[in-house]
């Protein structure tokens, strides 16, 4: 088993493409709007089409990792990552956490080993008197690019805006980027000059309490990375207090006939260095809404510490 996995990681190293001679690789997010095998109460088995038009979108970035919200059970997972292999992107290593919500996860595929696994699973917090476990967990992974660069990644699909009804929605949806922004602590913490990015479906959108409480501060910062469209909008705002006019929602709310990015990809201040902005995207297609009511989204960065 050791020495597949030699060879396995050593073929990952060698299909990372080129940049001006340095290797890149690409990470992703992306939430596949129940992709489950059977139908769980009210939320139905992924339709045919809409598992095609996911692997679509996939294959169009074709990311080295890419982290899942909404994946079903581990055979869900699994029959997607098969289904991605006959198609030519092979995941030969992948991650699944099952938390509170036993109906859907997180998960993790990557071309890269992952060599250390942190699944948290079993999150708590306390509002008003009453203790609450995180719905989804958190997918927590060190990934091995190649023998010189790796990094952290955590995934994490925080509360939606659906009302429930022993709760305020937004208020369980800010407990729970609070823990996230702990775990955040923890680890630079440990290693402040840490490679790590936190990405996921974050439910609000930046001004909302639960971002900026994500995103945090000074030298413990996240940095937002913005995906935008490719579709040649390249001019900045003529207010410099806020961010250009360029296309970067990633989600439909049917309900309000809205359309919001509540998708991100963050970095901690040490990743930014090898960070590509011109590597970062929304992924477009054409009824892109057969896959998911969501949009992925990609980041590239160099694979060799700046």
């Amino acid at each position: 088993m050791g020495r597949f996995l030699v060879v396995g990681s050593l073929f990952c190293f060698l299909t990372v493409s080129l940049r001006g001679g340095e290797p890149v690789f690409r990470i992703a997010t992306f939430n596949v709007d129940n992709y489950l095998a059977t139908a769980v109460g009210t939320r139905p088995a992924k339709l045919p089409a809409g598992k095609a038009k996911i692997r679509q979108m996939i294959l169009a970035a074709r990311p080295d990792v890419i982290a899942l919200q909404e994946m079903g059970s581990l055979a869900a997972l699994e029959e997607l990552r098969q289904s991605l292999e006959q198609e030519g992107l092979s995941y030969p290593y992948w991650e699944h956490v099952t938390g509170y919500d036993t109906n859907i996860h997180v998960a993790v595929l990557s071309r890269f080993r992952i060599v250390e696994r942190r699944p948290r699973t079993n999150e708590t917090f306390l509002l008003f008197g009453r203790r609450y476990r995180v719905g989804r967990g958190f997918a927590e992974v060190d990934i091995q690019v190649n023998p010189r660069y790796n990094f952290t990644l955590i995934s994490a699909h925080l509360k939606s805006k659906r009302e429930v009804g022993y709760a305020d929605q937004s208020e369980l949806r800010e407990a729970e980027a609070s823990i996230l922004r702990r775990l955040v602590d923890q680890r630079l913490a440990v290693n402040p000059a840490l490679n790590l990015i936190v990405l996921g479906d974050f439910n609000d959108t930046k001004d909302a309490k639960t971002i900026r409480t994500l995103i945090g501060r000074g030298r413990t910062g996240l940095f937002d990375t913005r995906p935008i469209e490719r579709n040649g909008d390249d001019q900045p705002n003529m207010n410099p207090r806020y961010d250009p006019r360029h296309i970067g929602w990633t989600h439909f709310f049917e309900k309000e006939d809205t359309y919001s990015r509540i998708d991100y990809i963050l970095l901690s201040r040490n990743m930014t260095r090898e960070w590509l902005s011109n590597e970062t995207y929304v992924v477009t297609a054409p009824n892109w809404g057969l896959a998911s009511d969501h949009r992925p989204i990609v980041a590239g960065f160099v694979a060799v510490e700046k």
